[in-house]
């Protein structure tokens, strides 16, 4: 594969990994391998990431789960180039060929949990917004934010877009407003704004759109121009309403 296939795809899915060593399964990337392509999955059980490529061509089915750590230093350490790198693996180890570089780590000897339920497949309602404007606005809401949920709770009427957050302990409270095109029933949503604002740094596109159903249903993010050979989806849970 191209090197920098490989660098987007842990780019794209190591943020949401989850910290956790309870649940040793989170704590990596799970790379699924078929002839159709390569596909990517991360997850802490509150968001999940999932990106496709279709270009890559795997020999046969097969799957393994790959610690962030080695990610991290792969991502570092290979070029962001259309150079050509070998990947290749055994039940214990992956290894990466670049050049005269090698390197291997262990892979995570755990089950990936069952992430496909997860996805929901109605989400009616459809939300778009510009990516730089919205995350412009979740930064500056979710200063206001209570610090331990970082809740920040969309307002969804029309073509208007409200944020806000509150954090009671202070008695302090942000609004925003903020154009949008949106497809469904009037809603007020929650979610983890860190969450979101680092969803909208790897949608590489002017615009997203946030599918939904009801306020305690998770949202599925997409960019609105997908690139060639790539797919991403991005899911978070939405938070409890602060009433």
């Amino acid at each position: 594969m191209a090197a920098s296939a490989l660098v987007t795809a842990i780019n794209k899915t190591i943020f949401a990994t989850s910290t956790d060593d309870l649940r040793p399964a989170m704590t990596g990337v799970f790379f699924e391998l078929d002839k159709k392509g390569l596909q990517c999955v991360a997850t802490d059980a509150h968001r999940l990431v999932r990106y496709k490529r279709t270009e890559v061509k795997c020999p046969k089915s097969d799957s393994f789960i790959v610690p962030r750590k080695p990610l991290s230093l792969l991502k570092a350490a290979i070029p962001v180039t259309d150079e050509e790198i070998t990947v290749s693996y055994n039940n214990n180890h992956l290894f990466v060929k670049h050049g005269s570089t090698q390197m291997s780590c262990r892979l995570i000897d755990a089950r990936f949990p069952d992430y496909k339920v997860v996805i929901p497949t109605e989400n009616p309602y459809r939300l778009t917004v510009n990516k730089n404007d919205f995350q412009s606005a979740l930064r500056r809401v979710s200063v206001f934010s209570n610090k331990s949920t970082n809740q920040v709770a969309l307002n969804i009427t029309g073509s208007e877009l409200q944020l806000a957050a509150q954090d009671v302990d202070f008695s302090f409270e942000g609004n925003e407003r903020m154009k949008c095109s949106y497809d469904g029933e009037d809603m007020m949503i929650a979610f983890n704004a860190k969450f979101l604002i680092e969803m909208m740094t790897v949608a590489e596109s002017d615009e997203v759109t946030i599918e939904l159903s009801t306020p305690t249903k998770a949202g599925i993010i997409k960019p609105t121009e997908k690139e060639e050979n790539e797919e991403l989806l991005m899911l978070v849970m939405p938070l409890m309403l602060n009433q």
